[in-house]
């Protein structure tokens, strides 16, 4: 039998496989399960193991940034425009969500 605090996490943890590399992608605040509104700029944490992954990705998430604030003198294909899969995976959660390394160099 699963035990119960594995049916129903008391933080937000999802298991990713990016890139064909698996890691963990987590928050720390148990209301982002349980309050949409928290769903507005909130902070999420990126981890793969790998050995060029000298520290968890601290990353933060903006649902509700708008379009228009981005760079518009790249076209969409030019190398400026290309987005880490870690983002990618998070925008199938949060479409249109902006993301924040916060000093940590976005790894592909």
């Amino acid at each position: 039998q699963v035990c119960p605090g594995l049916r129903t996490p008391r933080l937000p943890v999802w298991l990713c496989s990016v890139a064909g590399r698996h890691g963990v992608l987590f928050g720390t605040d148990s209301q982002l399960l349980s309050d949409w509104k928290m769903e507005r700029v909130f902070h999420l944490y990126f981890y793969n193991g790998q050995q060029e992954q000298t520290k968890t990705a601290h990353l933060t998430i903006d649902t509700h940034s708008h379009h228009w604030e981005e760079d518009r003198s790249e076209e969409p294909s030019s190398p400026g425009k290309r987005r880490p899969a870690v983002e990618m995976a998070i925008r199938t959660k949060w479409a249109g969500a902006t993301v924040s390394w916060n000093g940590t160099d976005p790894f592909f």
